[in-house]
């Protein structure tokens, strides 16, 4: 989906730049100066061909950038937010506890447990609280 947005982009970018570099040539080639302005017609090729590597050369700078730029956007749109205080997610504008994010977009069943290192810092929490430090 995300690489079909970037081409769309890319492909109406380039549809302009296009329509620019035809209406370069159809300038020349059907007299629009003689036509609007009542100039003598002088056709003037290397006009044409000037004008038309300008535009390739800009069309070039600016397909790299927006290149760039949808790369870097998709990249930050890859982040999850989620809340440092009660890490709930945000997901299209609305906060899900992390359970009700990950069943409405990934369609999975979670369940609970301790890592290793909160099991760890559990049991010596039970430890003291059982058998409290003799003062």
């Amino acid at each position: 989906m995300k690489k079909m947005k970037e081409n769309s982009i890319l492909w109406i970018e380039a549809s302009g730049f296009s329509l620019l570099i035809a209406l370069t040539w159809l300038t020349e080639v059907i007299h629009i100066p003689h036509l609007i302005f009542g100039e003598a017609y002088v056709p003037v090729w290397h006009r044409a061909v000037l004008r038309t590597i300008v535009i390739v050369v800009v069309w070039t700078w600016v397909h790299q950038a927006t290149r760039r730029l949808l790369k870097r956007l998709h990249y930050l749109e890859d982040f999850l937010r989620i809340c440092s205080w009660c890490h709930r997610v945000d997901h299209n504008g609305e906060w899900l506890e992390i359970e009700e994010y990950f069943n409405s977009k990934f369609d999975m069943t979670t369940t609970h447990g301790l890592c290793p290192d909160c099991m760890e810092k559990k049991l010596k929490e039970i430890a003291v609280a059982k058998y409290p430090p003799a003062q």
